[in-house]
């Protein structure tokens, strides 16, 4: 097991390495002067530029140097969690993301917890008789869940539950109550998908020799369920879980936005439009790191729930 953590742990480190340097590297992509950048992103629109104050900025910020030297500088500030500051706010960009990051974590988090709530009950009750009406029923109204854009929904549900019912904020981030729209919204994708692998896996390992066994032994349903079936069901639904955490970190940038939630989707959105590099670099970076230590943690879990997969990793 410490072998393998160690593993994931390099690959982790490497992995960040690599993003941080696409991250660094990005302002320069658009063949765009960063001096320039930011003066518009401070003075604003496309004003005339003096050639001496962008030449005062660029020592100053250091792009005068090679971009090698540039990243180096960049990277040893990065370590130490110092991103520089927004130029458009001139705040510490480390304060803004780590603020922003944790709004959008809060808000996936609440998002996959209602999915999976959801989703696991029912998946398991349509795996229970697969091909019937029951699963038939269940299966079509989740898997309509796709097709409907949560740009849609969003102001469907604003309208509905906070205009003309009065239960919940039409936007902001300002009490607990500000969660649940938004969080609604964003669970229902996720809630199909999830619902599709639990019921599948369930139907897997209701199939198994083991679960036949413990039925003839005079095992009830419910208890056999509850022995034998779960925990084994439950380690695809945990892996997609996952990945629809990870995923959903840096994917909520629609809901941020109609929602006018303050989390890190919005926050790169209006990185992206006042060219605000700085914000835009420290949240990539944020948004993969937070992903694969997301993915790390739910190898380690999968592993203890399924340790021939440390036989695999070690023959590899």
């Amino acid at each position: 097991m410490i072998r393998f953590i160690i593993r994931r742990a390099v690959f982790l480190v490497a992995t960040v390495f690599v993003v941080s340097v696409l991250a660094f590297v990005l302002p320069y992509l658009s063949e765009a002067d960063p001096a320039r950048m930011i003066l518009r992103a401070r003075m604003g629109g496309e004003l005339a530029l003096d050639p001496a104050t962008v030449e005062a900025l660029r020592r100053q910020f250091g792009l005068d140097q090679p971009i090698p030297v540039q990243y180096l500088r960049w990277l040893e500030a990065a370590v130490t969690g110092d991103f520089g500051q927004s130029f458009t706010n001139r705040q510490p960009v480390g304060g803004i993301v780590i603020r922003a990051l944790g709004v959008s974590f809060l808000l996936a988090l609440a998002a996959l917890l209602l999915a999976t709530v959801i989703a696991v009950p029912l998946g398991i009750l349509a795996a229970l008789r697969p091909g019937g009406k029951r699963d038939s029923l269940i299966m079509t109204l989740t898997q309509g869940l796709v097709a409907l854009p949560e740009y849609w929904l969003a102001p469907l549900g604003m309208l509905v539950f906070a205009l003309w019912l009065g239960w919940l904020p039409a936007a902001g981030w300002t009490s607990p109550m500000s969660v649940i729209l938004p969080a609604s919204v964003l669970s229902l994708r996720p809630l199909a998908y999830l619902l599709g692998v639990t019921r599948a896996s369930m139907i897997t390992v209701l199939e198994s020799p083991y679960i036949t066994a413990a039925r003839s032994r005079g095992l009830s349903q419910l208890l056999t369920l509850r022995r034998h079936a779960l925990k084994n069901a439950m380690v695809p639904v945990m892996t997609l879980f996952s990945i629809w955490l990870a995923g959903t970190l840096g994917g909520s940038v629609v809901i941020e936005v109609i929602f006018n939630i303050p989390g890190l989707g919005r926050v790169m959105y209006d990185a992206v439009v006042n060219a605000d590099m700085p914000v835009l670099q420290a949240g990539v970076i944020a948004t993969v790191g937070l992903a694969i230590v997301i993915n790390t943690l739910t190898d380690i879990g999968y592993a203890v729930l399924n340790p021939a997969i440390l036989v695999g990793e070690s023959s590899g």
